[in-house]
């Protein structure tokens, strides 16, 4: 498995709504959860939190992120990839989900 990516079974459901995602981080790991899927990995360590879902397009999200010391950045996060890595099939984990939310606890 690719280090840099690591997956979580069985964890609390985020959302109750079954087309929305979840998208957060904690410390240098981005958190995707949809279902009772949990995908994390890694990104920089200046990452403060996500703060506006701009657009997603089947796997692939445009967001707001809060950067120490670069401040609002738009960046870009491909799941294809990463579920690839995960031996996850991307197109029936994608498929059901419709939009993404940014939540913190």
């Amino acid at each position: 498995m690719d280090t840099q990516h690591k997956i979580t079974e069985n964890l609390p459901l985020y959302s109750f709504d079954p087309h929305t995602a979840i998208l957060s981080s904690q410390g240098a790991l981005s958190i995707f959860s949809y279902g009772d899927q949990v995908i994390k990995f890694r990104t920089p360590e200046c990452l403060e939190r996500y703060e506006h879902i701009v657009n997603w397009d089947n796997g692939y999200i445009t967001v707001l992120a809060l950067y120490k010391g670069l401040g609002l950045t738009e960046e870009y996060i491909y799941l294809t990839p990463i579920l690839n890595n995960l031996y996850i099939d991307p197109k029936s984990f994608l498929e059901p989900i419709k939009k993404v939310e940014i939540r913190y606890e």
